[in-house]
């Protein structure tokens, strides 16, 4: 299966600030789980997609209320049952935030199970990301 970018944006306003009113790293991170879920939960059935781990996640700018955050999102590497989604984030053009995070595939009780789905990667920009996601 091909590499599938997901987009969803967020408009920053006042309750999204922290107390230097720029964005909250907490709601920063609510956004990017949110849009790691939304290409995770686009290969399989969202109500069995857990998050499992946060990877990494670094913050390049500020970002101040009135700018919208684009989050690109995409699932790069694939286990048994988990999926790496890597996130990146932008505002006017320039990186904001990027990090991976793992998902995992479960049952009605919540435990992990085989999903099936295998991910190839096409491009050299892929290719890295792949490579990245496996050394978690």
């Amino acid at each position: 299966m091909k590499m599938e970018t997901m987009t969803i944006h967020h408009l920053v306003k006042s309750e999204d600030l922290n107390h230097h009113r720029t964005l909250y790293a907490g709601r920063g991170a609510e956004w990017l789980v949110e849009a790691g879920f939304i290409a995770a939960s686009n290969l399989l059935p969202p109500e069995y997609v857990l998050c499992l781990k946060i990877h990494g996640m670094m913050f390049t700018r500020p970002v101040k209320p009135g700018e919208v955050v684009r989050f690109d999102s995409k699932i790069v590497l694939t286990g048994r049952s988990r999926l790496v989604a890597y996130i990146r984030a932008t505002t006017k053009g320039e990186l904001t935030v990027d990090g991976f995070i793992t998902f995992v595939y479960v049952d009605d009780q919540g435990k992990s199970r085989p999903h099936g789905i295998s991910i190839e990667a096409e491009t050299e920009e892929e290719i890295e990301l792949q490579r990245l996601a496996s050394e978690l």
